[in-house]
């Protein structure tokens, strides 16, 4: 649905945006992660066909940006990180307004804003001025108003900056809302906890190169070398580690509080053979997980040492 092919983007001398090459699939979640000022916005902002590139082309549901932009504009929602909104209208007449604006038919409008009113629940608000709203409503009525045209493809640039604790995780509720419904997502945020859970996949951007990019699971056996087994036994957990270290698939042991920390290369899939090693050997196994992917972690180990040469 997205397919990024050596985008580049120069302001003077700086280069924001690098020889960049992404593929986003139809139905993909993907968080574009990266700190500020790693070309996220810049990216987003030539997908939207509001920049022009300096070198190479994308195209959005097989509309190049360059030569298609009025198509792309019909296929994609863009929300930006800073949006203005028109406080002396009422919610149901902003949100009317956009959707006249994608040329909407008008006997169409009642419906889809009844719709996407309900999804981000503010149907409550229809008839209240945009200007009573709170900081949290005004989010997701722009969420609203990138909707109102059932986009397949969703840009959204820090989609919950600003917001409160609560807010973030309704916004989040909302996305995951989203995903359900088959809509493709970029999302960009330089908060991970936003991200977690949330995303199939992750593309990494730093100093307007991309790191890295393809599945959190497959991102993580990557620059961890392997998967993070959690185990604890009823007694024993000294014997226990002498025991993994001795395994073939097992190349790393470590222990603390009674947790075992293990790094697992064999076969993907086939962890539980540790589990019946263990059990088979007389420890007494009470808990036995993978660790949960943690999107700071994989963030720190990819980006270790870039920029450094500025």
């Amino acid at each position: 649905m997205i397919e990024i092919r050596g985008l580049t983007k120069r302001y003077g001398p700086l280069t924001a945006v690098d020889n960049l090459w992404l593929t986003v699939e139809r139905g993909d979640a993907m968080g574009f992660i990266g700190p500020n000022g790693a070309g996220k916005t810049t990216t987003i902002r030539m997908l939207a066909t509001l920049l022009k590139p300096d070198a190479g082309t994308a195209s959005v549901s097989g509309h190049d940006i360059q030569r298609q932009p009025d198509e792309v504009r019909g296929k994609l929602g863009y929300m930006p990180d800073f949006f203005g909104v028109y406080e002396d209208m009422m919610v149901w007449e902003y949100l009317d307004f956009f959707a006249a604006a994608h040329c909407v038919p008008r006997s169409r409008r009642p419906g889809l804003i009844s719709d996407v009113l309900e999804l981000t629940d503010l149907g409550h608000r229809r008839d209240d001025s945009v200007n009573s709203l709170s900081r949290g409503m005004k989010q997701r009525l722009c969420l609203a108003k990138t909707l109102v045209h059932d986009p397949d493809v969703l840009l959204l640039d820090e989609p919950a900056s600003g917001l409160d604790p609560r807010a973030r995780m309704e916004v989040r509720e909302l996305l995951r809302e989203l995903c359900k419904l088959e809509k493709t997502l970029l999302i960009s945020s330089h908060i991970l906890p936003e991200l977690a859970g949330l995303c199939n996949k992750i593309a990494i951007i730093e100093n307007g190169r991309l790191v890295t990019a393809g599945s959190v699971d497959e991102i993580q056996s990557q620059l961890q070398g392997g998967t993070k087994l959690i185990i604890r036994v009823m007694d024993g957990s000294a014997e226990c580690c002498a025991h993994l270290a001795a395994l073939p698939a097992i190349t790393q042991v470590g222990e603390t509080d009674g947790r075992i920390e293990a790094i697992y290369q064999g076969a993907a899939g086939e962890e539980w053979q540790v589990l019946r090693e263990l059990v088979n050997s007389g420890f007494r196994v009470r808990g036995f997980t993978e660790e949960e992917i943690d999107l700071e972690g994989i963030y720190v180990r990819a980006t270790r040492g870039l920029g450094s040469d500025g």
